[in-house]
């Protein structure tokens, strides 16, 4: 298993904002973590990803617990959070040798960059100002900077959010693309989203799953799909 979370509770004052959810994802798999806004999805991810410490349960990420190996976790993972947090003022290229130095990827910098401009489709942007590029384009961009230091499993949220529909349609086959070699948890409260390019479905609500299933089976949940 690429991700484990087991019984994990994280509350706000006397608000669970997660209430006692446990699933995994298995490596190689796209997973779609579907549910509505204020439903813990993006609660969810920052503790995976280590940015939430204070909580109960258990999560391991490919076989390291979380709690006592924060820093080796947090080197598997690529996180793209739902506010894509970029320097606009910064052109690409010089943004991904940023990232890659926080990383100390040290010689294969240059080569680590040419392959996630090549994986994201950056190639004709990649002398300009994030600034001056599309939504789209940004979010590429973001996708490039999870994904440079080669890490095992991508967290995504939103990652189309506000997007135009060519452009969720260009972003989604990004992700497909990189879900070939990686494990991937996406975040969307779209079921479209999930359907076009998911092999499994976590819906969450109110802080607690109701489904966790094979994409192709979300039509039976159609109760909790009207919900979502």
């Amino acid at each position: 298993m690429s991700i484990v979370v087991k019984n994990l509770t994280k509350e706000y004052g006397l608000q669970k904002a997660v209430n006692d959810i446990s699933f995994t994802v298995n490596k190689g798999e796209i997973v779609g973590f579907i549910g509505p806004n204020g439903a813990g999805k993006s609660t969810t991810m920052k503790i995976i990803t280590g940015f939430l410490r204070d909580f109960t349960g258990s999560v391991e990420v490919n076989g390291l617990d979380l709690s006592s190996n924060l820093i080796e976790v947090k080197r598997q993972i690529g996180y793209l959070p739902e506010h894509n947090p970029l320097y606009l003022d910064m052109y690409v290229r010089e943004y991904l040798r940023f990232v890659a130095g926080i990383h100390k990827l040290g010689k294969e910098s240059t080569q680590k960059i040419n392959d996630v401009v090549e994986l994201t489709g950056l190639g004709q942007e990649q002398k300009k100002k994030i600034g001056s590029l599309s939504k789209g384009y940004r979010q590429r961009v973001g996708l490039a900077s999870t994904l440079v230091h080669d890490p095992a499993v991508l967290i995504l949220d939103e990652a189309t959010t506000g997007l135009d529909p060519n452009q969720i349609v260009e972003i989604r086959n990004v992700i497909a693309n990189v879900g070939k070699e990686k494990t991937v948890l996406l975040s969307t409260h779209i079921m479209q989203e999930v359907e076009a390019i998911c092999h499994k479905v976590i819906i969450i609500n109110k802080g607690t799953i109701v489904m966790d299933d094979m994409s192709e089976n979300v039509n039976s949940y159609s109760t909790t799909s009207q919900q979502i």
